[in-house]
C-alpha cells in the first residue's frame, strides 16, 4: 500500500492553502451548486462513484438519514432537496468540509440537514438511529477504517434499515461486500458502471 500524505482530505484540519471555487451540478433532477476547497475530496466536479450512489440508493418513505463522511455535502444535500421530509445527517471528520457542507445546504435552501463534526460514528450523538446510511468511504485510509465503518453500521440502524456504499472494483469495493456480508449476514449489489459499484447491506 503506498504511503498516504500527511495532508489528505480525510485530514481533521487541512493545512493546504484555501482555494475556493464552485460548480453546479445536476443530481436526482435538480440543478445544486456547491462551493469546494483545497484539503477536499473530488473538489473540482462530483465524483462518479458518488454520483451513482446518490442515482441509485432507495430512500426510505421516512425517517433519518446518514451521510457518513459527507465532505462538502453532496450526497446528504442532494438527498435532503429531493426529500425534504427526511432528517439528513452529515458526519465529516474534515472540518473545512464540513464548514463547506453547512455553507453548501444553506447556498442551496435545504433546511432539513444537520453536519457533525468528527471522526466517523464518533461524530454522532449517542442514541440516534438511522434508516438508511451512505457512504462513499475514505478508501485511501485504509481498510481498518473503512471495514470499521461497516462493523459499527448495525447499532446506528433502525431495524430493516439499509448500509449503501460505493467504490471501485479496482479498489476492492468486492472485497468490501463480502465484509459487509459477513457483518449483516446479507449483501447485494444495487447498481454498477463506470468501474463503480453499489452494494447495500440490510439490518435484519
Amino acid at each position: 500500500m503506498t504511503a498516504v500524505p500527511e495532508d489528505h482530505y480525510f485530514s481533521q484540519r487541512p493545512t493546504s492553502a484555501s482555494e475556493p471555487t464552485a460548480f453546479t451540478v445536476t443530481l436526482l433532477g435538480r440543478a445544486l451548486t456547491f462551493k469546494t476547497d483545497a484539503g477536499v475530496f473530488s473538489r473540482a466536479r462530483i465524483d462518479p462513484g458518488t454520483r451513482l450512489l446518490i442515482e441509485s440508493a432507495p430512500l426510505p418513505p421516512a425517517g433519518r438519514i446518514l451521510d457518513l463522511g459527507a465532505g462538502y455535502g453532496p450526497i446528504g444535500i442532494a438527498v435532503a432537496k429531493a426529500r425534504p421530509d427526511l432528517a439528513v445527517h452529515l458526519a465529516e471528520v474534515n472540518e473545512r468540509a464540513a464548514e463547506l457542507a453547512r455553507e453548501n445546504a444553506a447556498l442551496n435552501g435545504v433546511r432539513n440537514v444537520t453536519v457533525h463534526v468528527g471522526d466517523g460514528f464518533s461524530a454522532l450523538p449517542q442514541g440516534v438511529r438511522f434508516a438508511a446510511i451512505l457512504t462513499n468511504p475514505p478508501y485511501r485510509a485504509g481498510k481498518a477504517v473503512v471495514y470499521a465503518w461497516v462493523d459499527q453500521s448495525p447499532e446506528w440502524l433502525e431495524p430493516g434499515g439499509h448500509l449503501i456504499c460505493v467504490g471501485q472494483t479496482k479498489q476492492g469495493v468486492k472485497s468490501l461486500a463480502a465484509h459487509m456480508k459477513a457483518v449483516f449476514g446479507n449483501v447485494r449489489e444495487l447498481e454498477k458502471g463506470g468501474g463503480y459499484r453499489v452494494v447495500a447491506s440490510t439490518r435484519v
